[in-house]
Parts: structure tokens; sequence; C-alpha cells
């Protein structure tokens, strides 16, 4: 076995190659169990030119120019080697390439810090609004409502239901290519909903956070609701270069992420994913993003919701109740609690997730008609245009709403602030001390926090 060359590959460069790339490559060799020995050579070198893996490659420090000019030199020498996609703003680039081509690149490339496998991303509002005490608040006797703040919906699209009529500034499709808003999932639709729609097909009854935010649809994130952490990272690096384009007036405020895969780093710093989304962060964009639906154990927040820097948000239970069991405070033994399969942090592991709690059971929004979610769940239609569905991916818009009261009511928040002043004004719970793996700061209070500001 240790005789193969691929073997041999990820042995000597073992600290290059994330765990998951180096057991894809080892488990080339499960075949050979019950191939003659005297193939073995044959079909090794047919494996190494045929074979193709999708990766993300990161480059030491002040050395992402030349680095990739050096893997691209290497990659014209093999058949099926490509570079795909730049993302110079955390120094790495994503690609396809061969066990030759990789061989080649880890020996012959001076300045690779990690290779990392294109893993798979998923996709993880009657009384959910005033739950978090988000409608109707006055400041200074002014209505916030969003208007004039831009929240990115990165997920399966939006379609372009009359609540958001007006609204969608921007479309973009990382997917299929296509120019005009579409979501054939129904996920991001929802999501937008969640956070922005105004609830007009529902006579209002139906209204989010910031019913006059504007917003923006990334769709990265196919009709099955699947994608990959490549497509993710593009979406994420096409706000940050939005935003840097002098010639766009208005900004993207905030970027909602109601995706994730699980996380597989025991440094958190290790994970593109949280790379991509701490230097939209660091770019001026609050990062709102689903702590993930793993629970009740522990230390099953996904990624990107294990990164220090974003909000992570877990989902609440709120038993279909828009006031708390006392007015004031909340005992999950009397009233609302975390949602059982809210992912849950761990200290321990240095994760001290999630941030923060939202709702997110049985939440009505905005309904994608004919999309894969509108046709394989038909009992959770609600009238003609909306749905209901739970999980972290709805409690994930309905705090970015709530972000865009905030910078309605202060513009100039920067991003560690506004995570600072949500963190503070939290609804929690009496007795005796709440797990902060479990519950985050706590509940979320829209009205108490932007009174802090």
């Amino acid at each position: 076995m240790f005789g193969y060359s691929m073997v041999q590959m990820v042995r000597t460069h073992a600290h290059k190659l994330e765990r998951p790339l180096r057991e894809q490559i080892l488990n080339l060799y499960q075949p050979f169990k019950w191939t003659p020995c005297f193939l073995h050579r044959f079909f090794e070198g047919s494996i190494k030119k045929i074979k193709k893996f999708s990766v993300i490659i990161e480059f030491e420090n002040d050395c992402y120019d030349i680095g990739c000019k050096e893997v691209n030199k290497i990659m014209s020498r093999h058949i099926n080697n490509r570079l795909k996609t730049h993302f110079s703003v955390v120094s790495c680039c994503s690609a396809e390439i061969t066990p030759n081509g990789l061989e080649e690149m880890l020996s012959g490339c001076r300045h690779i810090k990690k290779v990392y496998i294109n893993r798979e991303v998923r996709a993880l509002l009657d009384v959910a609004v005033p739950s978090a005490h988000a409608k109707n608040i006055f400041i200074d006797n002014t209505e916030l409502t969003g208007e004039g703040v831009t929240i990115a919906v990165i997920d399966t699209g939006i379609y372009p239901h009359p609540d958001l009529l007006g609204r969608i500034r921007e479309f973009i499709d990382l997917v299929n290519g296509r120019t005009e808003p579409y979501d054939d999932n129904g996920h991001g639709t929802h999501c937008a909903g969640d956070a922005a729609g105004n609830g007009f097909a529902s006579s209002f009854k139906y209204v989010g956070p910031a019913p006059k935010a504007d917003l923006v649809g990334i769709k990265v994130l196919d009709k099955l609701g699947s994608g990959s952490l490549d497509t993710v990272m593009q979406g994420v690096q096409w706000c940050i270069d939005y935003n840097a384009n002098p010639e766009n007036a208005d900004k993207i405020d905030i970027i909602s992420m109601s995706l994730g895969s699980t996380a597989t780093y025991d440094d958190q710093k290790d994970d593109p994913m949280v790379q991509i989304v701490e230097a939209a962060w660091d770019a001026g964009i609050v990062v709102v993003v689903a702590a993930g639906n793993e629970g009740p154990n522990k230390g099953t927040v996904a990624s990107p919701g294990i990164s220090d820097k974003v909000i992570t948000v877990g989902a609440l239970d709120d038993r279909d109740t828009g006031s708390t069991s006392d007015g004031i405070n909340r005992d999950p033994r009397l009233d609302d609690d975390v949602a059982e399969f809210s992912s849950r942090g761990q200290r321990s592991a240095g994760v001290a997730k999630p941030d923060i709690l939202a709702p997110g059971v049985n939440i009505v929004s905005l309904r994608s008609p004919n999309s894969y979610l509108d046709k394989l769940q038909k009992s959770a239609r609600v009238d003609e245009d909306y749905c209901m569905l739970s999980g972290t991916s709805m409690a994930t818009p309905i705090c970015a709403g709530v972000v865009a009261l905030m910078l309605h009511r202060d513009p100039n928040l920067r991003p560690d602030v506004v995570k600072q002043k949500l963190m503070a004004g939290p609804d929690l719970w009496t007795g005796e001390e709440f797990d902060k793996d479990i519950y985050g700061a706590g509940y979320i209070n829209a009205e108490r926090t932007i009174r802090m500001i």
C-alpha cells in the first residue's frame, strides 16, 4: 500500500492537504482489493491522469499572485487541469486538478499553504416578527422599516413575489447564468420574505422585520438546494467587489446566509468559507449566518457559523405566541424555548456559538410557485402566496431584518458595533443560568436593541 505513488504524496504533503481530501485520495485505492496485482500499476497510472478533484487552493501571505502563476503554469502541462475562480481577498483560488497535477503542484509550488476539497454546501411570519419585538418600532417619531438598507440573500435565488415588488435591486445567478430573478428551489424566496416581505399579498398579515429594505438576490445553490464551497465563496466575493466599485453608490449593508456545511476544521481560521465571510465583515458588511439544524447535540454548528466574527443565529420555538410568558423575561419551562433541531456550539472547542436566537419554527413567508420545495411540500402552503417552513434558515433572515432596522436607525454602525448591540439587548430566561452554547446571548429583542443605539 505504502508503495503507491499517491499514498506517498499524501504522506509527504499531509500538512498541506486537509483531511477530507487526503481521505478521498486514499479511497481511490479501494477497488485495488479486487484487482489482480499485475494490473495495479496500469490502473494507478490511469487514475492519476483521469480522476479529477475540485479543490480550493490557499496561498501563503503575500504570495497570491506568484502562487497563481506557478499553479497555472503547472496545470497547463496536464490535461483536465484548470484554474476556475480567483479569491484574491483571502489569497485563494479554486481549481479542478488530477492527482498527477496535484502531485507536481505540491512539489513544485513553494507558496501553497493548504489545499481543501471543494465540499458541498446546502440550504439549511405571522407571530414570528411580533415575538421578536421587531414590528412597529418608532424612534423619534420615525417608524423603522429598513428603508435605505440593502440585504444580500445568498441562497437559491429570489422569486419576484408581490411582497417584494420593486425592491429586488440586483440579481446574480452563479448556477445557471440567468439574468432575471427566479428561484427554482423556493428556499431563498422564503428567506427574502423572512427578512423583508411587506405583506402586500396577505393584507399585511405576514410581514418581515424590514418591509422597506432593498434586496440583492445571489443564487449559489441549485434546484435541490445544493451547491459547492467554490460557488458560495463567489457569491460573497461578488458582494465585496460590488461595494468596492465606486460606481455603485448604494452599497450592500447586510449578507444573509441560510446555508452551510459540516465544520471539519480544528481551527476555524483554516476554513475557506470562514475566511471569505470574515473578509466581507472586515469590508464593512454585516454577515448573518445560520447555526445549522443538527441539534440537540453540541459541537454541531455549521460552517461558516463557526466564525467568531460573524453573527450566528440559532432557532427558537416561540410556541406560536407573540408575547412571552410574563411579558418581560422568557422562561423555557413556561413558554418559548430553543428549537430542538437548532445546532449547538461547544466552547471547549473554541466556538462560543450561537450568538443569538430568533424565531425559526413554523415561519410563514413567501412562496415560489412551482419550485422544488413548493411541489415537494404542498401541505406547507398557506393561502395562495405563502408557505410555512422551519429551521435556522428562517431565524437567520429574521435576524438580518432586525439588523436592517438597526442600520435604518444609524447607517454608520460598523459590523462589530451591530453585533455588540444585538447581543446586549436580547430577552433572557429566568431561573438558573442558561447554557450559552445553546441559547447564545438570548432571544432577539429588536426594540430593546435599537433603543440602546
